[in-house]
């Protein structure tokens, strides 16, 4: 655990907690690091909702599929940010959704049930780390709080125009690359791929916007005069 000691204290989890109370709060949290292939399942729909995760190195995919199958994908989780938190904190019996495994990566799972009970040793380090989880979970509830308003847009370009206005927005650039590749984005605004791709095409034969697979780049007005 020694060895991704840096990557937890980046973890909105364990903000305000130093080094040493860290390595005492996993053995009193039992903590485990278990290691999953790419396209493996970290949790699969009806497992019980009992662990909030931290991936350690990797990343991975949260989705959800319907009736018929069809996927929607709810969120990325990478390397020092937790998932599957809102339902184990929920109290639910089983979770509502999977969890896969985008590349090799590694995974510290944390009892919830030890995380939100104070220990008999009455560890300094917890009150702050249920502080730590309840801003967590208020801060993925704004995330779907935005995601509801994109998937309120009627059409593929509104949502897709709109989701690359707020990722440019976030990331302070014009430039910068999705965490998705293009199903996956397509998975993620609701959307068929191949709509969604016709749409990127027209946008950049527009010259609002220049792509190359996951990368990005918002042009200013100028440059998309001089592109048309």
């Amino acid at each position: 655990m020694t060895e991704f000691l840096d990557v937890l204290l980046k973890c909105a989890l364990f903000e305000g907690i130093d080094g040493k109370d860290a390595e005492s709060m996993l053995k009193c949290l039992n903590g485990r690091v278990i290691a999953f292939s790419r396209g493996e399942s970290v949790f699969l729909e009806g497992d019980p909702a009992q662990y909030v995760g931290v991936v350690l190195s990797g990343a991975v995919q949260i989705v959800r599929d319907d009736y018929y199958g069809n996927r929607s994908v709810l969120g990325i989780a990478e390397k020092g940010e937790l998932f599957a938190e809102a339902f184990s904190c929920a109290g639910v019996e089983e979770i509502p959704v999977s969890v896969f495994a985008l590349q090799e990566c590694k995974v510290l799972l944390l009892d919830c049930k030890r995380v939100l009970t104070i220990c008999s040793g009455a560890c300094v380090f917890h009150n702050r780390l249920i502080h730590n989880l309840l801003k967590v979970v208020a801060r993925k509830n704004l995330a779907l709080s935005r995601k509801i308003q994109l998937m309120s847009r009627k059409t593929t370009r509104e949502k897709l125009v709109a989701y690359l206005l707020e990722q440019a927005k976030n990331k302070k650039s014009a430039e910068f690359v999705v965490p998705y590749d293009r199903q996956g984005l397509a998975d993620y605004l609701g959307v068929e791929r191949s709509a969604m791709s016709a749409e990127i095409g027209k946008l950049k034969k527009s010259g609002m916007i220049d792509t190359k697979g996951s990368w990005f780049r918002i042009l200013k007005p100028d440059e998309q005069e001089e592109t048309i």
